[in-house]
């Protein structure tokens, strides 16, 4: 069963914590038009086969190391990314795209290290006189001594036998 943390703030919520234009440069890795087929839905008629969601993502670093080293594991790896896409249409159980959007947002920042995240998710040709329906949102990564305290916290409740964003 998929879970997910929500580790990552809306931007409305840390209004200062993308870099400032004369701060450290930030990176972005893109992933445009990423297709796939789940089970998303409110409606009876989505809750029984899988329909196509497309997906595009931004996921910022500051300065990746990659620029210097030409080294994949000196940034994020887009391929891996692509991969855990792939995991996440076939494992989760959410039923709304902003709850699918936030759980992307969570995997950018939690297991591939973005600072800043935006994620569109949408339906393509849900209706037929329109192109696609969806959502988009932003994230930023809480800051580190905040997500390590988190970390030690999840440990605990899943010891206790809780699971965090678990239905």
């Amino acid at each position: 069963m998929e879970t997910h943390l929500n580790i990552a703030r809306p931007l409305s919520n840390l209004p200062s914590a993308l870099p400032a234009h004369d701060a450290a440069p930030m990176d972005l890795i893109l992933i445009e038009g990423f297709t796939g087929q789940t089970v998303i839905g409110i409606y009876q008629n989505e809750l029984h086969r899988p329909q196509p969601l497309v997906i595009d993502l931004q996921a910022g670093q500051p300065r990746s190391r990659a620029c210097d080293t030409d080294r994949i594991a000196d940034t994020i790896d887009y391929g891996a990314v692509c991969d855990r896409l792939r995991r996440l249409m076939v494992e989760h159980k959410l039923q709304l795209l902003e709850a699918f959007a936030e759980a992307i947002a969570d995997i950018l920042i939690v297991e591939f290290g973005a600072v800043w995240v935006r994620v569109k998710v949408v339906k393509p040709k849900k209706v037929a006189d329109v192109g696609a329906m969806g959502v988009q949102i932003e994230r930023v990564a809480p800051p580190p001594e905040e997500r390590a305290g988190r970390g030690a916290a999840v440990l605990r409740m899943i010891g206790s036998g809780m699971v965090p964003g678990g239905r």
